[in-house]
């Protein structure tokens, strides 16, 4: 197992014995490449890049928070997907593209997130199609899992508010609690192993039946 992140992120997080890591801007097409030419065949790929916008309305988004909200988690998931597919390729691999359950359920002051989100849904479905039939393409759309992300990203400045309320997403969910990181690993898995064979195009969604599109 190889983990792909930002410097900062590995440095703050030392990665388990016997597994490998490198360093990676996804926001940094040379970077990307240079990444991904140090690895083999991969029999699989989680593609989860990105970070939370800043909780305000698009009227008053700036462009450049906008272009930055869609480079981090649209462009740069492009660019890691085009560059493991590929890899994939050769082994008969599986990608996961990690979106959110904003891409297709918008919710007011997360703009730039949920149409970068969105278009990683949409991109799922373009590569499944490509990608057929030696690779699989599915995605997970979690709710809300509070962990460093919520509050700016890691290996970025981040805050100790959050813009989501985390109370109030708790009674508006049926299971009655946020996402833990363990809640989004199982369905990825899932979607990588053999007991998925047969799914690509797909987005599970994970949100304790918060949402059921």
């Amino acid at each position: 197992m190889t983990i792909l992140d930002l410097h900062a992120s590995l440095s703050a997080h030392p990665v388990p014995d016997g597994v490998s890591s490198i360093a990676i801007d996804v926001s940094d097409p040379n970077s990307v490449s240079s990444a991904f030419s140090t690895l083999g065949p991969l029999d699989g790929f989680v593609n989860l890049a990105g970070f939370m916008s800043p909780h305000q309305s698009l009227l008053s988004t700036p462009l450049e928070v906008f272009d930055e909200v869609m480079t981090g988690n649209l462009r740069g998931a492009f660019l890691a997907a085009q560059a493991a597919l590929p890899l994939l390729q050769q082994a008969s691999g599986a990608m996961v593209n990690v979106a959110s359950g904003l891409g297709a359920h918008a919710r007011p002051g997360f703009g730039p997130y949920a149409a970068a989100k969105a278009g990683m849904i949409s991109l799922t479905k373009t590569l499944a199609l490509e990608a057929a039939p030696r690779v699989r393409v599915n995605a997970v759309g979690p709710s809300a899992v509070d962990t460093a992300f919520l509050r700016g990203g890691e290996g970025r400045e981040t805050s100790d508010a959050v813009p989501v309320n985390l109370q109030a997403m708790v009674g508006a969910t049926p299971l009655g609690r946020i996402a833990t990181p363990d809640d989004v690993v199982g369905p990825i898995l899932f979607l990588l192993g053999a007991d998925a064979s047969f799914m690509t195009g797909q987005v599970l969604w994970i949100n304790g039946g918060g949402y059921m599109p």
